[in-house]
């Protein structure tokens, strides 16, 4: 992949959500990088009614709009998000960044594209409705990320490779550099900004004040994700489920960092050491 690309762009916008300094300005770089891509044809004029309508979503859930307001915003933001995870809206010309091949003896192919739909859900949860990023200081991120990610990889790997769904197989192939970049700074931000920093919070707020409600909000947040996996078959479904436990703990101790900082170690972990994603044989 060339160095310079609309993704490179993507990229920088997806890091500039972090710092509470430069959040404010990622969506300049947002802005840059979908006007190069759409000088490089990789969005089509139609994909502009996307961010309109997202950013049309936004302002109906702003505090100072009615119930009505706001239920309507929700309901428009869950649709579009629905629709840009699944890459079912009009208008996008994703890179291929890896060609499918499998990259283990035992391993069903493998292919990438970085996209430009799916993480703009990312941009609308933090820029809209601003969930907690982190813990209140750096050990109290890393904390809780470190637990979730170790208890995730010792559950979730342990019961794949019992279940045969996955086998050993360490490796780092050429391609692992730019699969690792896009998964810390898209995929990763992307899911669990839609599952913990939407589902799991705005659930946890409407519960609040019940001695359950925490705990609910983040067992619904996992068990939607687990659904999310429907395409790896029940098996699939549950580790998934699982480890959106794992994660959804990580949010509610330690913010969005540590819930994606958990979920990349998984994947990390995942990708380099055992079949990837899953046995061609199961």
């Amino acid at each position: 992949m060339p160095l310079l690309t609309p993704w490179s762009a993507l990229f920088l916008a997806a890091a500039m959500l972090w710092p509470p300094a430069t959040r404010r300005w990622a969506l300049v770089a947002l802005t840059a990088a979908w006007g190069w891509a759409w000088m490089d044809g990789a969005i089509d004029p139609v994909a502009l009614a996307w961010p309109a309508l997202l950013a049309g979503a936004a302002a109906l859930v702003r505090p100072a709009s009615g119930p009505a307001a706001r239920a309507a915003g929700h309901a428009l933001f869950l649709l579009l998000a629905a629709l840009l995870f699944l890459h079912l809206l009009p208008g996008f010309h994703n890179l291929q960044a890896i060609a499918p091949a499998p990259l283990s003896a035992d391993a069903v192919p493998f292919g990438m594209y970085l996209n430009l739909d799916k993480p703009l859900v990312a941009f609308w949860v933090v820029l809209a409705l601003a969930p907690p990023m982190a813990g209140r200081d750096a050990r109290a991120t890393l904390g809780p990320a470190i637990l979730a990610c170790a208890a995730a990889a010792a559950v979730c790997l342990g019961l794949a490779l019992a279940l045969g769904v996955v086998g050993w197989a360490p490796k780092w192939p050429e391609a692992g550099t730019i699969w690792l970049l896009n998964n810390a700074l898209l995929v990763t931000l992307a899911e669990e900004a839609l599952f913990r920093g939407y589902l799991q919070q705005q659930l946890s707020l409407r519960w609040r004040g019940r001695p359950w409600g925490d705990w609910a909000a983040l067992a619904v947040a996992a068990a939607l994700f687990g659904l999310a996996h429907y395409a790896g078959g029940w098996q699939w479904m549950l580790l998934a489920a699982l480890a959106g436990a794992a994660y959804g703990a990580a949010y509610r101790h330690g913010g969005l960092a540590a819930a994606v900082l958990a979920h990349l170690g998984l994947n990390a972990a995942h990708f380099g050491l055992f079949t990837y994603p899953m046995r061609a044989a199961f």
